[in-house]
C-alpha cells in the first residue's frame, strides 16, 4: 500500500527473515513493491514516504537484531543493499475504474515490466561476483524453506510484534504509577479523615462547636467525592496526554485505551466503596463513645472534686499523717464516690443474629434451595468450626466425563474454596486486632471478598449451593470472631473498669498535692508515656505502608512489579532457580495464594538485610513526627498540645483525662520538662528501631498492607488460561481480552487422557494452531476444534504457535518432575517426547527470557 505506516507489522517480520538470509552469507538487494498506487507518478510525489520508510526500516532493525541477538547491526543497510531510490517500486492499479466493466490499466503492466526487467538486470550484475544468484529453482525452494523457518519463529505468533509489546508494557508501566499515586493518595486522605473522625468532640469540637457527627459525616463524604474525582480525572488526563506524545510507538496500543480508561473508572469505584466504607465505620463507632466519655468525664469531675475535699480536711486535722494513713483515707473516700457513681457502658448488639440477617439479605436473589439452606443454619456460632469440604461432583453429562472432568473441578473448587476462606480469616483478624468495635460494613466488604474471588473463578461453574455453603461456612468464623470483638470493646471501655485502672494514679496525685510536690516532670513523664508515645508509634505504623510499597516499586529490588509480564518472569525465574517441586504445585494449583505468599517472603527477605533500609524509613517518619510536637509544645500546652496535633495524631482519650486532671504544674516548667521527655522519647524509639526487631511480624501488623498492594497491582483480573491455568498479564482489570506470554503443558494443570490417565502433554499455543480437538466441562464432555477455541472462550486470546521452543520452560519442568506430578494428582506419568528430555536447565532459563523478552531488557 501506498500508506507506508500500515507495512509496519510485516516490516519486522521481514527485518528478522533477512537477518536470517545474513547469517548463512547471503546480503541480497531489497525491492519493494508498493501496489494499487492510484497515480503512476507516485514515485516521484512520494519521496517523504521513502524516507520515512527508511527510517520505519531501521527502527525494525534494530528491534529485530535485540531480539536476535545481533547487537553489532543499527540500521537495515547493514543487513541489505537497499536505495531507497532505485529499490522501490509503486504500480498501479490494474483497472480503470471499477471491475467488470473497467478497461485494464496500461500503466500497471508498464510498471510490472520495468520491475521485471531491473530484477533481470540484477541477476545479471551478480553473475559473477563471491555470491553468485541461485537459479530460479533454487531461489524458490530456498525462499520456500526461509519462509518456513521463519513462520515457527515466536516473535511472528507472539502477543505483537516486539515493538506493540514493548508500548504495551510501557503504557502498562505508566498506568501503574498513576494507579499508585491515587490510591496512594486516597490512602493519605483516609488517614486524615479517620484522624478528624477519632478526634472529634475532644480538641476539634473546641475549634468547630457548631459542628456534629452527622454534619462532618457529610462533609467527609463530600470530600472523598471530590478527591476521587480528581484523582481519577488526573489519571484519565495523564491517560490522553501520553497518548497525545506520539512516542515510544503508542500508535501501535491505540485499541487498548478503553481498556485503561474503563480500569481508572474501575478503581475509582472499588476505591470509593472502601473508603466511604471505612468514613461510615469511624464514624459510628466514635458516635456510640459520646455517651461513654460524658459519663467518664463526669467521673473525672467528680473524683477531682473529691479528692481536693480530702486534702483540705486532712490539712485542717492538726495531726500528721503518715504515706499509710494518706492511703487509707483515700481508699475510704474512692470506695464511698464510687458507691454514688452510676457505670452505664456501652449497649450490647446481637453481633450473631445482625450477621445472620446481613447473610440471608446477601443470599436473597438465590432460589428456594438456598432459602431452606439459610433458614435451617441454626445457630451461627457453631458453623464454620469443622474443615470446608466441597460436596458432590459437579454435573457433566456422561459417567466417563463426569470421573474425568469432575474430579479435577472438585480438586480445584476446593482449593479455590480453602484460599478464599483464608483470605476472609484475614480480613476478619485484621479487624479484631485493630481493638475497635463492629460494624455492619465489615461483612458487607466480606461479602464482597467472597463474591469477588468466585468471579474470578467463574469457569468452575459453581452452583448456588456451592456458593451458599461456602459463605455460611466463612460468617460463622466471623459471628464468632466479631462476637468476641464486641465483648472485648465493651469490656475494655467499661466505665467502671477504667475508673478502677486510674485509682493508682488517683492516689499518687492526692499523695503529691498533699505535699506539695512539683508535679512537673511526672507530669511530663506521664504525658510523654501514656499519650504521646502510643499515638507515635501509630503515627510511624500507619506511615510506613506506602513508604514500603515505593520501595518495593522504585527501589534497586530483584522484582519487577512495572507490569504483570515482568513479575511473572520473575515469579518463574525464581522457581527454576529454586528447582522445588512443591513450590510448583502450589503456583500452578493455587496461584493466587502462592503469589501473596511469595511477595511477603521477598518482602521478609529484603527488609530483613542489614542496610537499615526500614529502619531508615521507620526513622524518618519518626523524626517528623518529633518536629511537630516540639513546635506544638513551644506554641502551646497540654491541651493545646493535642489541639495542635490533631491532624497527624490520635492522643488516647482516657489517658489525656488522667493527666489532665488534678494537674497543678507549672506551664512553663512543664514545656521544659515535656522537651525533654520528648528527647528521650525519640532516643527510645531509634534504639528500637535500629535493633530491627522480627520484620515479619512487623510487616504483618501493619495496618497497611504493603504486600497486598502490590498483589493487587500484578494479580490484575485474575483469569488463568482455560486450557493450562497460565495467569493473565493483560494490563488493567477491565480489559476485554485476556493473554499469557507462556502457556504450560496442560498435565501440569491435572489434565490426564480419559482412558490410560496418563498426564497430557499438549501446549495450548500449539493446539490452537493444529487440527486437534478439546473437550472439558464447558464443551460438556463433546469435542471441539482447538483452533476454533474462541467460541468457547471469547475474551481469551492464545497466539497459535507451531514452534517447538515455544515452551522450553514449562517441557523442561514437566521432563524434571513427570513422577512427581504424576503421583500428586493420582495419574500415570505423561509420555514426554524424547527432546523434552535433553532440555537443559539453561536451555528453559533462555526460553523464558525470551518469552518474556528480558534479554533485551537485561541488555538496555
Amino acid at each position: 500500500m501506498e500508506n507506508s505506516t500500515e507495512m509496519k507489522d510485516i516490516l519486522q517480520i521481514v527485518v528478522h527473515a533477512f537477518l536470517r538470509m545474513k547469517e548463512v552469507g547471503r546480503k541480497p538487494c531489497c525491492q519493494f513493491v508498493h501496489q494499487n498506487v492510484p497515480d503512476i507518478s507516485a514515485h516521484d510525489t512520494n519521496l517523504r514516504n521513502r524516507k520515512f520508510l527508511l527510517e520505519q526500516l531501521n527502527e525494525m532493525t534494530q528491534a529485530a537484531a535485540n531480539m536476535e541477538k545481533r547487537g553489532n547491526i543499527r540500521k537495515f543497510t547493514d543487513v541489505m543493499a537497499y536505495d531507497p531510490e532505485k529499490n522501490n517500486w509503486y504500480i498501479p492499479g490494474l483497472w480503470h475504474g471499477t471491475p467488470p466493466m473497467a478497461p485494464v490499466n496500461a500503466g500497471y503492466s508498464e510498471s510490472v515490466n520495468l520491475f521485471k526487467r531491473s530484477l533481470i538486470e540484477m541477476f545479471k550484475e551478480h553473475k559473477s561476483g563471491k555470491h553468485p544468484p541461485h537459479t530460479f529453482s533454487e531461489f524458490i525452494e530456498w525462499t520456500r524453506s526461509l519462509w518456513k523457518a521463519v513462520k515457527y519463529e515466536n516473535f511472528i505468533f507472539s502477543f505483537r510484534n516486539s515493538l506493540v509489546a514493548d508500548a504495551y508494557a510501557k503504557l502498562c508501566t505508566e498506568f501503574n504509577k498513576w494507579d499508585w499515586a491515587f490510591r496512594k493518595n486516597m490512602y493519605s486522605w483516609l488517614r486524615q479523615a479517620e484522624t478528624k473522625v477519632l478526634n472529634f468532640s475532644t480538641v476539634a469540637a473546641q475549634t468547630q462547636p457548631c459542628l456534629n457527627m452527622a454534619d462532618l459525616l457529610n462533609r467527609l463524604r463530600s470530600e472523598a467525592t471530590l478527591e476521587l474525582a480528581r484523582g481519577e480525572k488526573l489519571i484519565l488526563d495523564n491517560l490522553t496526554e501520553y497518548y497525545e506524545r506520539q512516542e515510544g510507538h503508542v500508535h501501535l496500543v491505540e485499541k487498548y485505551k478503553e481498556d485503561f480508561v474503563n480500569t481508572a473508572k474501575s478503581v475509582r469505584k472499588e476505591t470509593e466503596n472502601s473508603v466511604k466504607n471505612k468514613i461510615e465505620a469511624a464514624v459510628e463507632i466514635r458516635k456510640g463513645m459520646f455517651r461513654l466519655e460524658g459519663i467518664k468525664k463526669n467521673h473525672t469531675v467528680t473524683m477531682e472534686q473529691k479528692v481536693l475535699k480530702l486534702i483540705e480536711r486532712c490539712r485542717e486535722s492538726k495531726i500528721p499523717l503518715s504515706d499509710q494513713q494518706l492511703e487509707d483515707e483515700f481508699g475510704k473516700m474512692w470506695d464511698e464516690t464510687v458507691k454514688e457513681l452510676c457505670f452505664s457502658g456501652l449497649d450490647r448488639q446481637d453481633i450473631v443474629q445482625n450477621i445472620y440477617h446481613q447473610l440471608r439479605a446477601n443470599l436473597g436473589r438465590e432460589g428456594g434451595l438456598v432459602h431452606e439452606m439459610v433458614s435451617n443454619v441454626g445457630n451461627l456460632l457453631e458453623r464454620g468450626k469443622e474443615q470446608f469440604k466441597v460436596g458432590s461432583k459437579p454435573k457433566i453429562s456422561s459417567v466417563g466425563w463426569r470421573r474425568l472432568f469432575g474430579d479435577n473441578q472438585q480438586v480445584k473448587m476446593q482449593e479455590m474454596a480453602d484460599y478464599i476462606i483464608e483470605q476472609c480469616r484475614q480480613f476478619v483478624d485484621e479487624k479484631v486486632r485493630a481493638r475497635s468495635d463492629y460494624h455492619n460494613t465489615y461483612m458487607i466488604d466480606l461479602f464482597r471478598m467472597v463474591d469477588e474471588n468466585l468471579d474470578r473463578h467463574r469457569n468452575l461453574e459453581t452452583s448456588a449451593h456451592f456458593q451458599a455453603s461456602l459463605k455460611i461456612h466463612i460468617c460463622g468464623h466471623a459471628a464468632r470472631e466479631f462476637s468476641q470483638m464486641h465483648l472485648d470493646f465493651i469490656r475494655a471501655n467499661d466505665p467502671r473498669q477504667c475508673l478502677e485502672q486510674l485509682k493508682g494514679q488517683y492516689c499518687a496525685d492526692f499523695k503529691d498535692l498533699f505535699y506539695e510536690r512539683d508535679q512537673c516532670q511526672k507530669r511530663a513523664k506521664e504525658f510523654t508515656s501514656h499519650c504521646l508515645k502510643p499515638a507515635v508509634r501509630e503515627y510511624v505504623t500507619k506511615s510506613l505502608g506506602p513508604d514500603l510499597v515505593d520501595e518495593m516499586l522504585t527501589g534497586k529490588k530483584a522484582i519487577d512489579f512495572s507490569t504483570r509480564s515482568f513479575f511473572q518472569f520473575s515469579i518463574l525465574k525464581q522457581l527454576l532457580t529454586d528447582d522445588n517441586f512443591e513450590n510448583f504445585v502450589k503456583c500452578v494449583g493455587n496461584y493466587e495464594a502462592f503469589v501473596q505468599d511469595w511477595i511477603f517472603e521477598q518482602m521478609v527477605q529484603q527488609f530483613s538485610k542489614g542496610d537499615g533500609g526500614l529502619r531508615n524509613m521507620e526513622n524518618k517518619h519518626l523524626k517528623m513526627i518529633i518536629k511537630r510536637i516540639k513546635e506544638a509544645v513551644v506554641k502551646a500546652q497540654e491541651k493545646d498540645i493535642c489541639s495542635n496535633l490533631r491532624k497527624e495524631l490520635v492522643i488516647p482519650k482516657d489517658a489525656l483525662e488522667a493527666v489532665l486532671t488534678l494537674n497543678t504544674a507549672k506551664p512553663e516548667e512543664f514545656s521544659r520538662c515535656l522537651m525533654l521527655c520528648v528527647d528521650e522519647m525519640e532516643q527510645s524509639f531509634t534504639a528500637e528501631f535500629h535493633t530491627g526487631g522480627d520484620v515479619r511480624a512487623k510487616l504483618g501488623m501493619l495496618p497497611f498492607k504493603p504486600q497486598k498492594e502490590l498483589f493487587n497491582r500484578v494479580f490484575g483480573c485474575g483469569r488463568q488460561c482455560p486450557f493450562c491455568e497460565a495467569p493473565c498479564e493483560a494490563g488493567g482489570k477491565s480489559h476485554t481480552e485476556h493473554f499469557t506470554s507462556i502457556h504450560r503443558p496442560q498435565g501440569i494443570g491435572r489434565v490426564k487422557h480419559l482412558s490410560s490417565h496418563k498426564l497430557l502433554t499438549a501446549v495450548c499455543s500449539s493446539n490452537v494452531a493444529s487440527e486437534v480437538a478439546f473437550s472439558n466441562s464447558d464443551t460438556e464432555g463433546k469435542f471441539h476444534p482447538c483452533k476454533d477455541y474462541r467460541s468457547i472462550y471469547p475474551d481469551w486470546l492464545i497466539q497459535p504457535d507451531t514452534s517447538i521452543q515455544a515452551s522450553d520452560y514449562w517441557k523442561y519442568v514437566f521432563a524434571r518432575f513427570n513422577k512427581k506430578f504424576s503421583k500428586e494428582y493420582e495419574a500415570e506419568p505423561a509420555d514426554l517426547p524424547f527432546i523434552w528430555k535433553s532440555i537443559t536447565k539453561e536451555q528453559a532459563m533462555e526460553s523464558l527470557e525470551e518469552s518474556f523478552k528480558m534479554k533485551k531488557q537485561e541488555e538496555e
